[in-house]
Parts: structure tokens; C-alpha cells; sequence
């Protein structure tokens, strides 16, 4: 659906720019090349299930149902430093749904789905890589690295504590539960794995070209399990070169220039949330990157910005609709309670910034 709307939004924007040779420029190459690599070692890593295991392992050794809750949680919002916000959910949703299964704990279920989805829209802002936003500013301004932790460390801390203490408000409800482990993953796959991931890393660090790191991932992902490479999710790349084309049009109409730059010149803190409930995070951090040099707001933006309504980011959609699929039914009361969790944490975390500006 996503996939679908920008190439609609895209294709609209062409009638108004019509195709040249700016059209090049449009892509930030850097960007999907960093994207590709990590998609791809997620998913050779996740073909050996080393996520589920250590899920798994963790999960095993909690003895009340308040806690199994916050080390679900939790391990989504680590998970998608890494994993990114989207790939975490995938993972980590199914294991949330089937521990609470298992303890005849599905009245739990809206809860703990809300808060894997907003663990996983906060937890990656800490890292360039966490979330795909984050890849593209960081690239796109050529942030520097402390710089980049230093601005998303204060709302990346007050997120993990709101997280905590949200989920320490579930009843301390004994745990029955035998949840099977998956058989230990092949520990020379895991190192191979590992040591391919911190090349993604040091792409996207600029530790060296980054097509140097996409050949040899690539390459290496091909020799080690080739089907990792068919399990990409394309459709995110795809995404993004919609996303590129329709910000690249929309920065050239002079209407919406104007419009947009008298905007965020006053506050691209707010403009960047407010524009996330629209069109979501991703687009809005294309898109309104072309009007604004003060990252720093705008990457707290876009970032916070994915919380709220259910269109804010690709994660928060991925999330309803398993709920959709594994929960009771009760799709209103889920939207009810998503829409509350996530605007108080939106409203607290757009003062928190508004705050630090100021400072």
C-alpha cells in the first residue's frame, strides 16, 4: 500500500516537473546502497533464526507476566538499533503474539503490540542505521557522527524511560509457559554474518566507498545463502526511489517551495511531526530536507514524528495489521489504545525537544 501511494504521489508530481536530466540527482545512491547492505545481512541472519533464539533465551527465564512484557518490548527496541523499526516488528511481533499465547495471556496482546511498535519507532533514532530516515539524513547533510548521537541521545534516553516505566504498569501476573527453543544457530554462519554486518556499518559510516561494501556483502551474502538476497524487502527500496522523485518535484513547483520554506523556517521541529501524520516519516524526511538546514531538529522530527497516527510510519501499519491477523477481533479497542499511548508519548517527547532547542 505504501509502495503503491508513492509511486502514485510520484507519478502525480511528474505531470507538474516534467522528466529531465535533474531527475539524476534526485538519488541519494549512498543512501539505498547502506539500505540494501543491512536489509540484506538482516535477513541472511534472520534464515538462521539467531533473533528468535536469543529472544528465546531471554524470554525463557521470566518468571511473571509483567516482565515477559518489558523484555518483549525491550528486545524489540534494542532490536531495531540494528534491525531497523520495520524488520524488528516482523521478528519480534510473532514471538510477542506466541509467548502470550502459550500462558493463556492474549488479553495482553493490544498492550504489548502497542508498545513493541512504539519500542521500535524509538529505539532506532540512537543509531544512522536504526531507522531509514536516519540513513537518509545522515548521508544527505553528511552529519558527523557525535554530532548525530549527541542529538538523539536526550529523546532516544527519555524514550527508554517512558518505555520502562509504561510497561512496569502491567499486573505482576504469574507465568506458566513452555515456549520451544529453536535449535542454536550455526555459530561459523553467525560469526560470517556478524563480521558482514559491521562492513554495513562501516558503509554507513564512511569508513570507505559504499559501493566497495555493497560488492562484498553482496558477494558474500550470494556464497553463504544466496536466498537471503530474493528476501530483501525491495519494495522499501523501491519506496524510497518514489519517495526521492516525489520530494525532488515538490522542492521544484515554487508554490509549495514558498509555502514550505516560510514553514519550516519557523519551526521544523513541528512542521517535520505534523508532516509525519500525513505522509509518514520517511517521505516527510525526504521531502522537507530540501527546505531546512537545521537537521538536528528535523532528525528528532521525523524520528518522534513516526508515533501518533497509524499512517506515521511503515511500522506502525506492519504492526495493525498483525494485530489484525493474530489478535481477538478487537481492532477498534487496538486503535483506541494505540492512539493514546502513541500521542502522549508524541506530545511529551515534541515538548521534551521544544525544550532543548530553547537551551
Amino acid at each position: 500500500m505504501v509502495l503503491w501511494i508513492a509511486l502514485l504521489a510520484a507519478a502525480v508530481t511528474c505531470f507538474f516537473v516534467p522528466v529531465d536530466a535533474a531527475y539524476a540527482d534526485y538519488f541519494d545512491l549512498r543512501t539505498l546502497g547502506c539500505l540494501f547492505c543491512t536489509l540484506l545481512v538482516v535477513c541472511a541472519f534472520r534464515d538462521i533464526h539467531i533473533f528468535e533464539y536469543i529472544a528465546g533465551v531471554i524470554v525463557r527465564h521470566i518468571g511473571n507476566i509483567r516482565y515477559a512484557v518489558l523484555a518483549l518490548v525491550m528486545i524489540t527496541y534494542f532490536a531495531s538499533m540494528i534491525l531497523a523499526n520495520d524488520m524488528a516488528l516482523i521478528t519480534f511481533l510473532p514471538l510477542g503474539y506466541f509467548v502470550l499465547k502459550s500462558c493463556n495471556q492474549q488479553k495482553h496482546m493490544a498492550f504489548t503490540f502497542v508498545m513493541q511498535n512504539v519500542a521500535a519507532n524509538l529505539g532506532g533514532m540512537l543509531t544512522p542505521f536504526g531507522n531509514p530516515q536516519n540513513l537518509y539524513l545522515y548521508s544527505f547533510f553528511n552529519i558527523p557522527t557525535g554530532e548525530f548521537f549527541a542529538i538523539m541521545a536526550p529523546p532516544f534516553a527519555a524514550a527508554f524511560l517512558m518505555i520502562i516505566g509504561t510497561c512496569l504498569c502491567v499486573k505482576k501476573e504469574e507465568l506458566r509457559m513452555s515456549v520451544p527453543m529453536p535449535a542454536t544457530p550455526s555459530l561459523w554462519r553467525s560469526v560470517c554474518y556478524l563480521v558482514l554486518f559491521v562492513v554495513s556499518i562501516c558503509t554507513v559510516f564512511r569508513l570507505f566507498p559504499y559501493y566497495w561494501g555493497v560488492l562484498v556483502v553482496l558477494l558474500a551474502v550470494l556464497a553463504l545463502d544466496f536466498r537471503a538476497v530474493f528476501k530483501v524487502d525491495y519494495s522499501l527500496l523501491l519506496t524510497f526511489c518514489a519517495f526521492f522523485v516525489f520530494a525532488g518535484n515538490m522542492a521544484r513547483i515554487p508554490a509549495v517551495q514558498a509555502i514550505l520554506s516560510q514553514a519550516v523556517a519557523v519551526s521544523p521541529l513541528l512542521v517535520g511531526v505534523l508532516c509525519c501524520q500525513c505522509i509518514s516519516n520517511v517521505p516527510s524526511s525526504v521531502l522537507l530536507s530540501k527546505f531546512t538546514g537545521d537537521y538536528a531538529n528535523l532528525l528528532v522530527a521525523v524520528n518522534i514524528g513516526g508515533l501518533g497516527t497509524p499512517i506515521a510510519s511503515l511500522a506502525s501499519l506492519i504492526t495493525l495489521n498483525q494485530y489484525r491477523s493474530l489478535g481477538d477481533g478487537r481492532v477498534g479497542k487496538y486503535v483506541a489504545l494505540f492512539s493514546a499511548v502513541n500521542f502522549s508519548y508524541l506530545i511529551v517527547l515534541t515538548l521534551l525537544q521544544s525544550l532543548i532547542a530553547v537551551l
